[in-house]
């Protein structure tokens, strides 16, 4: 099997930890006779300074021509006072826009060997395995009208609009649905029905869609209420879906549950086309070239890429399996050091992960 890799380095910490991926992907491609071509492109700050824009046209062509994308980490203090329009994170907004990506997998799941790690009592998260389906190209991010306006007195007013057609509402509501029949079963749609239209508009389609799944189980939960059992009582949840505002805020607060934000990968996907996989973590300029970096996340995310894009899920098992087993022999990068590991830089890391899958 051949396959057309684009690889987003970014900036920061991100190309240490592609480099990683990349040695990954490479004996993982000799164990299952696959063979990865990769494309390299610029995006972000990097893309920036090279161009003067956030993704040049070439990033995206390239990108659309391969069969995923893989991407690292964008975005650092050197380009936070740049106009909005010229900012990294403009650059990731126009690679989901682009590619059409309006389905992003967040999974916040427990790893035994990093259990202590999280902020709350091992009662509460043992055994916690979310996964948060968010819209990603709708909502609150890009309805129109949006920007800041004179009103007739004079005074200015700032606008966003949230605002979803029911064919966003539709495909984002079937993915939530086919991925919870690959899970628990348990589907829990999350809006703000008591006070937003669009959010009842939201339930009902929901609703109705639920119909032609009926061996998943829907709930429906008030955003706010929602927030709060994440962090009361999370074993509850097991597929969550939601709209690209409150699936921003949900899915970091489930990444936090595992108390290691530098393990957790994530997949955006389309109706068809590449998809892109990546860390859920920033890019760290405080310690990129340091070699303090955690690329577990990225390792995962390459996982996440061979099993949802690719298909190729005995890679995939390969892979996570390769990550516990390195965790259970007890090396740590600093992120996620505690009493009585060994703590080791992001080439030790990956030196120790690659030999354990080899």
């Amino acid at each position: 099997m051949n396959y057309r890799i684009t690889l987003l380095p970014g900036d920061g910490i991100g190309p240490e930890i592609m480099t990683v991926a990349v040695d990954v992907l490479k004996v993982i491609g000799n164990q299952f006779n696959l063979n990865f071509e990769f494309q390299e492109a610029p995006i972000g700050g990097v893309a920036i300074d090279a161009t003067g824009e956030p993704l040049p046209k070439e990033t995206l062509e390239k990108c659309r021509n391969s069969d995923a994308v893989l991407l690292a980490a964008i975005g650092g203090y050197k380009w936070d006072n740049l106009p909005r329009h010229q900012r990294p994170e403009t650059g990731l907004l126009g690679l989901r826009s682009g590619l059409g990506l309006f389905a992003n997998l967040r999974p916040a799941k427990i790893l035994p060997q990093l259990i202590d790690a999280s902020s709350l009592k091992r009662e509460i998260v043992e055994g916690v395995d979310i996964m948060v389906v968010r819209e990603l190209t709708g909502g609150v991010y890009f309805g129109m009208p949006k920007g800041v306006f004179e009103t007739e007195t004079g005074e200015k007013r700032g606008v966003n609009t949230m605002a979803y057609t029911e064919s966003e509402i539709d495909r984002i509501a079937k993915v939530g649905f086919e991925t919870a029949q690959k899970r628990g079963g348990k589907l829990c749609s999350v809006d703000k029905a008591n006070v937003l239209e669009v959010s009842q508009f939201w339930r009902d389609r929901m609703t109705q869609m639920s119909s032609e799944f009926p061996d998943v189980e829907l709930s429906h939960l008030y955003v706010d209420n929602a927030a709060m059992q994440l962090v009361r009582w999370p074993k509850q949840f097991d597929t969550i879906v939601t709209g690209n505002l409150f699936g921003d805020i949900l899915s970091d607060a489930a990444a936090m549950l595992t108390g290691s934000i530098g393990m957790l990968p994530s997949a955006s996907l389309g109706a068809s086309g590449p998809g892109v996989f990546e860390p859920v973590h920033g890019s760290a300029p405080d310690i990129a070239g340091q070699d303090k970096a955690n690329p577990l996340a990225q390792v995962l995310s390459v996982a996440m890429m061979l099993r949802y894009a690719l298909e190729q899920p005995a890679a995939a098992d390969k892979i996570e399996e390769a990550v516990l087993q390195v965790l259970d022999l007890g090396y740590r990068t600093g992120d996620i050091m505690s009493e009585g590991m060994k703590q080791v830089g992001c080439k030790e890391m990956a030196e120790v992960l690659l030999k354990v899958l080899s």
